[in-house]
């Protein structure tokens, strides 16, 4: 039997869009009940509800030691202070730098393949698979302090060198990282990670009418799921909407959904500045009915953001039938084709008019509702699961069935994007 062990040392809520691909990797290999492995999801005892419903068939838990959930209990009390992440860089280096050596739970599990689906990790011997996501560190370095660029290049460089895979999900972060790491091109594997929406049941009328009400969205608007990160650029969005308004004559009601950080107060004060009180909504953290939910009950979705591995929103906005505008970079443009309105981020006026085209075309927003559907239908958990399998056998050296082949031969080891077959 081939174990393989997924690291899910996570609290739920704080980390956006990796905490739902793990949760979609839990509900792709829970369904691979048709081969001879037994996965084993990495987490700290007391801290593992957030993904223990989405584990069965080959799927369970494996706990870490107390010293790792000690350290973690730490972080953990940190990440809910006032101004967290500049008190995060005050740790000192042992907890905050160091890249800490397997603590022997794996090894004593007996573990074939280990799998770091986040960018954070540990050192081992076993053959590993590893997430760096993408390099915003080294393009936006003004968004994070000298220290945290110093301490993710560092863990970066380190978990990439370890690992026997490096997984991305566009050919633009795998070209970043030829560039800046100087990786092989054979090392790298795109990988696409479906919306986690993917694995979730299509919310009811009465799931909708719940949500309107508890919200109260009365009116049509315009929706943007992601934590308060400055990269995310809600200020630009924010003043987009006041050009929308005062050059456009349209005032669109706005929701954003996500964990509110300490750059929350900077886009309270924006909200202030330009009168959009009245129009705009921060929800906070969401569950995952409600933000399904949101999509369904949204006249569009605008993703501004400046940096993107791969938008989780952009594709739960073609899986929802969601007409989308979105950032023209990093991987947006390649995710987006030709399902998506582009616009320069760095550019409000660009943005306005954008939304102002979705808002005002009814026939444009079901045609771009239409083309995201079909772009992304040949995507889900599964088929990503079964990719994973193919190389966790590989990597294993367990027998490889023809279609383990198949996506192992094909050029990038899997799908290169939404629309292919």
């Amino acid at each position: 039997m081939l174990r393989v062990c997924i690291d899910a040392r996570l609290s739920s809520g704080f980390s956006g869009g990796i905490e739902s691909v793990i949760i979609g990797l839990a509900y792709g290999l829970s369904k691979l009940t048709d081969g001879n492995e037994k996965y084993y999801f990495l987490a700290h005892e007391g801290d593992d509800d957030w993904i223990r419903p989405y584990l069965s068939g080959p799927c369970s838990i494996l706990h870490t030691s107390q010293t790792a959930n000690h350290r973690h209990s730490i972080k953990k009390i940190l990440s809910q202070l006032p101004f967290s992440a500049q008190l995060y860089q005050l740790l000192p280096t042992k907890i905050n730098d160091e890249i800490p050596k397997s603590d022997g739970t794996i090894e004593r599990a007996g573990i074939h393949v280990m799998h770091f689906p986040f960018q954070a990790g540990f050192r081992t011997k076993i053959p590993s698979i590893y997430h760096p996501h993408d390099l915003q560190h080294l393009h936006l370095p003004q968004f994070f302090t000298p220290k945290a660029v110093e301490v993710r290049d560092k863990r970066y460089r380190t978990m990439c060198a370890q690992s026997t895979i490096v997984c991305v999900t566009s050919n633009w972060v795998k070209q970043d990282l030829i560039e800046h790491y100087r990786l092989p091109e054979s090392k790298i594997k795109i990988i696409v990670l479906p919306p986690v929406l993917n694995g979730y049941q299509i919310p009811s009328q009465t799931d909708m009418k719940y949500v309107q009400m508890k919200y109260g969205l009365s009116k049509p608007f315009v929706f943007y799921p992601a934590q308060t990160w400055p990269h995310k650029n809600h200020l630009g969005l924010l003043e987009a909407l006041g050009i929308l308004r005062d050059r456009y004559g349209i005032q669109a009601d706005f929701v954003s959904s996500g964990r509110l950080h300490d750059h929350y107060q900077v886009i309270k004060r924006k909200i202030k500045a330009l009168n959009l009180s009245e129009q705009v909504k921060f929800l906070g953290f969401v569950s995952e009915k409600e933000i399904y939910c949101l999509y369904k009950l949204c006249r569009m979705v605008v993703v501004p953001s400046f940096f993107e591995a791969m938008s989780g929103p952009v594709g739960e906005a073609f899986l929802a039938g969601r007409a989308v505008a979105c950032s023209n970079v990093t991987s947006l443009p390649e995710q987006a084709g030709n399902a998506a309105l582009i616009f320069n981020p760095a550019s409000p006026e660009e943005m306005a008019k954008a939304i102002y085209r979705l808002w005002t075309d009814d026939k444009l927003r079901s045609e771009l509702g239409k083309r995201g559907e079909e772009r992304i239908k040949n995507v889900s958990w599964e088929k990503t699961a079964r990719i994973f399998r193919a190389h966790y056998r590989s990597l294993g050296k367990k027998p490889l069935s023809d279609e383990d082949n198949a996506f192992l031969k094909s050029a990038s080891g899997a799908i290169k994007i939404y629309d292919q077959p």
